[in-house]
């Protein structure tokens, strides 16, 4: 990957989050101006611009475009929620009209980015039993497939021909910061931290730096093209992570939680969807593989250890 800046500053819609800093720091980092499109402004975020939009409408943001090297688009509402009637709705549409905001400002846009980064989820294969799934594996069914098959639909009804697009169907992101680790570290440390239900579902993740590094090559490198997954190499089953990120915290026991047990504190306790623990799917990426992608933590220790180290 070119460690040079190139020309042009990069945009993040929906860069107010946990992966949008992050993907900001790296940025900044090697050089590369960023502006963030955002409504509210990120507390702890120095040397960035930030313009507000509300991911409905085209407005005076769209002037940000001009002479960009990429957007990165990350605009979408948490996941980590109650499945609510609304919640559902706004799930699915503030990740479709974010999209076709987009690209209307870019087919006005007299000088674009020549590459459109777009987030997407590897929600969208669905909760199969264990098998793998990469690029080339079916999608499921459901809510959570249903809507990364309209977020990349409306993706590629939006990017304009003239610019390369990138979708990474993103998998479970590991980083202090932010993202559900905060969570699930505290649960860990209370020794509440063993298997949800059978323990047997899968959890595919990636560490943020790595996530970081994979938006990058997808700025930079003109090869890379289409629908790629973003995970590492070897997911794991939920016993395991929760026995690894144990280890990582130093508490040597959890408790496991009954499925029955999940559905309840979920919503009442942690405010969130019960099946996010639940269930699971085992992603790998082809594509990266092929293409020659090193991750710099490939294994789940030594992600989970390079995010809590200990003495």
């Amino acid at each position: 990957m070119p460690e040079s800046n190139p020309e042009g500053h990069v945009v993040i819609a929906g860069g107010s989050g946990f992966l949008g800093q992050s993907l900001a720091r790296a940025l900044l980092k090697r050089g590369t101006q960023v502006v963030i499109l955002s409504r509210s402004k990120p507390a702890d975020l120095a040397g960035a611009r930030h313009l507000t939009w509300d991911a409905r409408t085209v407005g005076d943001w769209a002037q940000c475009l001009e002479g960009a090297r990429a957007i990165v688009n990350l605009a979408g509402r948490t996941v980590d929620c109650i499945k609510t009637s609304d919640h559902c709705d706004e799930i699915l549409r503030s990740r479709v009209e974010s999209t076709r905001v987009l690209g209307e400002a870019l087919r006005g846009s007299k000088n674009p980015p020549a590459v459109w980064v777009q987030m997407s989820t590897a929600h969208i294969y669905g909760d199969p039993p264990a098998v793998i799934c990469d690029e080339n594996s079916a999608t499921g069914f459901g809510l959570a497939p249903e809507v990364g098959r309209a977020w990349e639909r409306a993706f590629e009804e939006a990017r304009p021909d003239s610019m390369r697009g990138v979708a990474l169907r993103t998998s479970f992101v590991l980083g202090k910061r932010g993202g559900a680790m905060p969570k699930l570290s505290l649960i860990a440390r209370l020794g509440l931290g063993g298997k949800s239900g059978s323990g047997k579902q899968g959890m595919s993740w990636i560490h943020e730096h790595d996530m970081d590094r994979l938006f990058l090559r997808a700025i930079d490198d003109d090869s890379m093209r289409g629908v790629y997954v973003a995970t590492a190499p070897s997911p794991v089953s939920n016993a395991e992570f929760m026995r690894t990120l144990r280890r990582a915290v130093g508490m040597p026991v959890g408790l496991p939680a009954m499925g029955w047990m999940v559905r309840i504190a979920a919503p009442l306790i942690l405010r969130t969807d019960p099946e996010l623990a639940l269930f699971g799917r085992y992603c790998v990426s082809r594509r990266l593989r092929e293409e020659g992608f090193e991750f710099q933590y490939p294994d789940i220790a030594s992600a989970l250890g390079a995010i809590y180290p200990r003495a």
